[in-house]
């Protein structure tokens, strides 16, 4: 069973791009939304470029889907990200009073019209807490725009995931399998595949491993979706691939050598 509602990832930066940086927020956002039994939808890498951020923007606050958005929310002259949502959203910026007040509380009498400045979005937006260094994030049209520091965004995707979403959390179970077939070729399990999602309704995959040290080449051979019909299924493939002769384990390397 399909969730109804899709969760996206928007990674901004060119850092990223150019390979300065690495990412680091896709492995984390998966981690928090399986913990709540969500699961991510799609991801996207976009640069720092404000004319591709709003055509993106424009296209993804039309979806009806639930973004976050990670990089580019800051004050500096390769920062797009808030004035991109606000072109794309056909808003004006405006300094939002409850992140004047956060900005203010965190910087005192150092506070500068240049730091007021991230406190400026969207109008309509509403701000996210920022427990690390006050200044928030925001939200807008199910979009959620949040630092491109890792160690300063989990808690503030937490508490949006939290306070704005909890009647999703496991709202749709989901169960995910998988044997090891091994020395297999695809082609000779593709009918296999075939037949498991018609007559169950799952998703069915394969994913080819060249071996490890505790495994030898194998195909990693799995089904995916509502819990009953991952087992019905999966006790259908590990039968089929046995009245086939094909050799199967239960353990899967995910990481060989």
């Amino acid at each position: 069973m399909e969730s109804a509602v899709n969760f996206r990832l928007l990674i901004i930066g060119d850092e990223i791009l150019s390979g300065r940086r690495q990412d680091k927020h896709l492995a984390k956002v998966i981690e928090l939304l399986a913990g709540r039994g969500l699961r991510l939808s799609a991801a996207s890498l976009i640069g720092d470029d404000r004319s591709r951020l709003v055509s993106t923007l424009r296209q993804s606050f039309a979806s009806g889907d639930i973004v976050f958005s990670f990089g580019g929310i800051g004050a500096t002259p390769d920062d797009h990200t808030r004035q991109s949502a606000a072109l794309a959203a056909e808003k004006p910026l405006i300094l939002h009073p409850d992140a004047e007040r956060e900005i203010r509380i965190r910087f005192g009498a150092e506070t500068t019209e240049h730091r007021l400045e991230m406190g400026r979005y969207p109008l309509g937006s509403e701000i996210i807490p920022n427990p690390y260094n006050r200044i928030p994030g925001f939200s807008y049209a199910e979009h959620h725009f949040l630092p491109g520091f890792p160690e300063i965004k989990r808690p503030m995707m937490e508490w949006v995931l939290d306070h704005k979403y909890r009647h999703l959390h496991h709202a749709h179970a989901w169960a995910e399998e998988s044997i090891a077939v091994i020395e297999a070729h695809e082609s000779k399990i593709v009918d296999i595949m075939e037949r498991l999602e018609s007559v169950h309704g799952v998703t069915v995959f394969s994913l080819p491993h060249l071996g490890s040290r505790a495994l030898r080449a194998h195909i990693e051979l799995g089904a995916k979706g509502a819990p009953e019909a991952v087992a019905s299924a999966m006790a259908e493939m590990r039968a089929e691939l046995s009245k086939r002769g094909q050799a199967w384990s239960e353990v899967v390397d995910l990481h060989p050598n």
